[in-house]
């Protein structure tokens, strides 16, 4: 084992697929000269050279889609955004191109293509440069979409997606890139579309994903201070989703908090919440609580910014209500 950082572990997973097949390349801005913009694409400009790591000029649609095409005539592209905020300036190229060509087409293109960079709030950005898209990519038939919350898991599943012959959104954020974890010195890859038990509870199963995952970690511990064991289980994947995992531990907790760093409206814990009334409606012994932002874009103000982001006391609110235990 050795350890990393959140962003060596994406290098390493570009890297190692990248001396493994040819047709991929890295393309992005400031991904080559400068290293990345969150130096997660360090040293490969020399090992690649200026062919297969490029540096783009700030034109997202018109990069993405030189990516596109690219994917469908033979290579492996990884285009990384700035942060995903900077996306929406490509996103026809990503949901009327890539998500639809294989379908379009009658089979004859495939678009094994990923779209990676940081997603949601990293401190006082202000509104524009704060929002959390994986709803927005997930709702899209024909795209993946993986949202990791460690090192450990970032590798192995960008190398799942960098290997798959389908396009994928890889959401990562820049509060986590300095995050350090023990991970395999060899290679691994993590299957898309599996959940993960990160800590196995009995009362009461909090689902969630990407950072904001760390405030259940938090809520978890003084809960079992009190007597209160959760389980926590992290999606990893939003699109597809692992919904057997989430049913299989509300049946035995009878109970489920759902924490997403996302606006409350057509958000993946709305998801979530059908599909658990659906399909395990009478194992629940309580109506199924969210945790999200508040409605409304977000605050520039540190005050209020800790006010519109979820936190642990959130989480530690929503289990006790759905216990009776208020």
């Amino acid at each position: 084992m050795k350890t990393v950082q959140f962003r060596e572990a994406v290098c390493e997973a570009m890297s190692e697929e990248m001396r493994r097949d040819e047709s991929i390349y890295l393309i992005g801005e400031e991904v080559a000269e400068y290293n990345g913009a969150y130096k997660a694409s360090k040293g490969m400009l020399d090992e690649f050279g200026a062919k297969r790591v490029i540096d783009a000029p700030i034109a997202e649609l018109g990069f993405g889609g030189i990516a596109v095409g690219s994917a469908m005539n033979g290579n492996r592209p990884i285009v990384e955004y700035m942060t995903f905020n900077f996306s929406l300036v490509g996103i026809d190229q990503i949901i009327n191109n890539a998500a639809k060509i294989r379908q379009m087409s009658g089979g004859q293109f495939n678009c094994p293509i990923v779209f990676r960079g940081p997603t949601a709030s990293a401190g006082q950005l202000a509104a524009t440069h704060s929002q959390a898209f994986e709803s927005w990519f997930a709702n899209c038939p024909g795209l993946k979409v993986i949202v990791p919350s460690n090192p450990y898991d970032a590798k192995g599943l960008l190398k799942a997606a960098i290997r798959d012959d389908d396009p994928v959104i890889f959401m990562e954020s820049e509060q986590m890139y300095g995050d350090k974890m023990e991970i395999p010195e060899g290679e691994y890859i993590i299957p898309i579309g599996v959940a993960d038990i990160k800590r196995e509870g009995t009362d009461v199963t909090v689902v969630s994903f990407g950072k904001i995952i760390k405030e259940a970690y938090k809520a978890a511990d003084e809960l079992a201070k009190e007597g209160i064991s959760i389980e926590i289980i992290d999606l990893r994947t939003v699109r597809p989703m692992d919904h057997k995992t989430i049913l299989e531990s509300v049946k035995k907790t009878n109970r489920l908090v759902i924490l997403e760093e996302a606006w409350p409206f057509g958000s993946v814990s709305s998801e979530i919440t059908f599909r658990v009334q659906d399909e395990a409606f009478d194992y629940l012994d309580a109506p199924i609580k969210r945790i999200t932002t508040a409605d409304a874009p977000a605050p520039y103000s540190p005050v209020l910014l800790e006010e519109w982001l979820p936190n642990a006391n959130d989480v530690i609110t929503a289990v006790k209500e759905v216990m009776y235990r208020k």
